[in-house]
């Protein structure tokens, strides 16, 4: 930067010298055909009057009585408002004193009587119990009026979700094991689980309970999943085998093969089914086809019990018992991308329907992590040790939250803020380990499942934007019933 223009010093000055001469010695107006670039503002004081602040007056002849005078009438003038200030009257100013009508300005008349005036300005020095301000000002959601002239926008109070459930469903022989996906919701708003050799369908708008099949003796139900749109539900059997049935009229619809172990993994994009088995081995099936499956994954080393398509159809995410999350595209038979980061199997996987690519993964009892993950990328995102197994994510489609179930040792449900990871709620009930989840159709309530067979409702999350009507959800009766 450039020097400034050089001054003639102030120390140099005569203190003496009157102030205009100063200033008129010390500022010097540049050539206007020369640019100056200067680091410091020196203000122009030509017309200020230097007299009502007590400085030298810049007229020798004046009275340093009168300057005083002037400096003292507007000091009076800033206190107690321009009507104190008298033309030479004699006005003294106006001072707080007791008096019999209390809280109000006075002063003395020249025969010692008290004159009470109420003077403009009644704030200075005064004390007023209307201005206190309550306990909500120590909050920082702003509970108090804006000041006028000043918009604020409203900053909304946290939203409280019910810590108890709405509803308690009796699920017996609800198995208590890790490694199955017994519960699913549809977009037609029909619960479908799975209770041993049976599957059961609860409608939630009317509470009606219906028995789908029953496996027989010699098998099991080890997951079940509905179809993204219509009424086509897939078992997942212990003897390997993917029933498919049309729940609407409960009738099956085809037996798939090619599984040598359990099912406990379905995975639906569009006509496309995935299912993940105790073989290691990930299976897509195209119903259109009379083919029980149109091409085989391999890559996990373990047990595949977690399987999610993308909200695009365009990627698969599996997780398995050998502490892997893989991913894979539609025309893949090797794992796309590998995260080995987990150090506990991994059965909880969500993908976000607000942002392309990303991808939620918990571990198991070792792990206790939610990790987040960009697939577009490639890229580690962030990890969240919950102090407890991940057992299931699930994100709202409404705002941008989610839910994790946990397992060992607190069995508790946890509603999260994304990307914050912020804790809205803590939700506890069950007594055994929250290892099922699934979320209603208009996105505000989850039902989780666990070892103490029970089914619990929990409105969790708000309704959508557009929607401004009840859930029918919530609006069912409330209580403990029996799903079967």
């Amino acid at each position: 930067m450039e020097t400034p223009t050089p001054s003639t010093s102030a120390s140099s000055t005569d203190p003496a010298t009157p102030v205009s001469k100063l200033l008129s010695s010390s500022y010097r107006r540049p050539s206007s055909s020369r640019t100056i670039y200067s680091d410091r503002f020196i203000p122009s004081r030509s017309s200020s009057n230097f007299a009502l602040f007590n400085l030298p007056n810049s007229n020798p002849g004046a009275s340093s009585d009168d300057s005083h005078s002037a400096y003292t009438n507007l000091l009076k003038s800033a206190l107690f408002g321009p009507e104190c200030v008298g033309g030479g009257n004699g006005f003294q100013p106006l001072t707080p004193e007791k008096s019999s009508s209390g809280g109000r300005f006075g002063t003395r008349n020249s025969d010692g009587s008290n004159l009470l005036i109420s003077p403009p300005n009644c704030n200075i020095f005064k004390y007023k119990t209307e201005t206190r301000k309550s306990l909500h000002s120590l909050s920082p959601f702003g509970y108090d009026d804006p000041l006028p002239g000043v918009s604020h926008s409203p900053v909304k109070a946290p939203r409280k979700i019910p810590r108890s459930p709405y509803k308690v469903l009796d699920a017996p022989a609800l198995q208590d094991d890790f490694y199955l996906n017994l519960v699913d919701w549809s977009s037609n708003n029909v619960l479908a689980v799975g209770l041993g050799t049976c599957v059961y369908l609860w409608h939630a708008s009317s509470s009606k309970v219906v028995k789908l099949c029953d496996l027989g003796f010699d098998d099991s139900v080890c997951s079940v999943g509905w179809a993204q749109h219509g009424t086509n539900l897939a078992v997942g059997t212990s003897n390997g085998k993917v029933q498919l049935w049309d729940a609407a009229r409960c009738k099956r619809v085809k037996t798939l093969e090619g599984h040598r172990l359990r099912v406990g993994s379905l995975a639906w994009s569009s006509s496309l089914l995935s299912s993940g088995s105790r073989d290691k081995t990930i299976l897509q099936r195209d119903l259109r086809t009379p083919d029980d499956y149109v091409s085989k994954l391999t890559g996990h080393k373990s047990e595949v019990c977690g399987l999610k398509w993308s909200y695009d159809n365009r990627e698969l995410a599996s997780g398995g018992n050998d502490n892997k999350l893989f991913v894979w595209n539609q025309h893949s038979t090797q794992p796309v991308l590998k995260y080995c980061e987990h150090t506990a199997a991994v059965k909880a996987i969500a993908w976000s329907p607000h942002l392309h690519g990303l991808l939620a993964s918990g571990g198991g009892t070792a792990d206790r992590c939610i990790r987040f993950w960009n697939t577009t990328t490639n890229s580690h995102l962030s990890c969240m040790d919950t102090g407890s197994q991940v057992c299931n994510l699930v994100w709202s489609k409404n705002v941008n939250e989610l839910v994790s179930t946990h397992g060992y040792s607190q069995n508790q449900i946890i509603v999260w803020r994304y990307p914050t990871m912020s804790k809205l709620a803590t939700l506890t009930g069950h007594t055994y380990r929250v290892l099922y989840l699934a979320i209603s159709p208009d996105g505000q309530t989850i039902v989780t499942g666990a070892g103490d067979e029970t089914l619990r409702f929990w409105n969790v999350f708000p309704s959508p934007k557009s929607q401004n009507t009840e859930s029918e959800i919530g609006a069912s009766s409330l209580g403990r019933t029996q799903i079967r």
